[in-house]
């Protein structure tokens, strides 16, 4: 359910950008979802069909690029994806940290 509220901020967003640049309608917004963010995509593009209604948005597609999550070794920078838990690093177990996964951005806007 909270991808309503982040939609909703989304949706602000990408309206206010796109009045700024004076376009008459946003046709594609593209977003990037951390895949640690637990945001889904599907449920995101549903909401933007029912909020966008009567905006410059009507109609836009979404377009997601998810990214993965990764993990980084603070000892000897060993960057690695996420393949189950993880807690040190594979290349010398050193401690870890998260690198990438949690993003959540509009990217882009495509408008007319």
């Amino acid at each position: 359910m909270h991808e309503m509220s982040i939609t909703e901020s989304l949706l602000d967003i990408s309206l206010a950008e796109a009045q700024k640049a004076g376009a008459k309608r946003i046709s594609v917004i593209h977003l990037r979802i951390g895949a640690l963010t637990g945001v889904v995509a599907d449920s995101v593009a549903f909401y933007l069909d029912f909020l966008a209604k009567g905006t410059l948005a009507e109609g836009a597609r979404l377009a997601t690029t998810v990214v993965p999550a990764t993990l980084s070794c603070a000892a000897c920078n060993t960057t690695f994806p996420v393949d189950g838990p993880a807690f040190s690093c594979p290349t010398c177990r050193g401690q870890v940290q998260i690198a990438g996964g949690r993003e959540l951005f509009i990217e882009s806007l495509e408008v007319e």
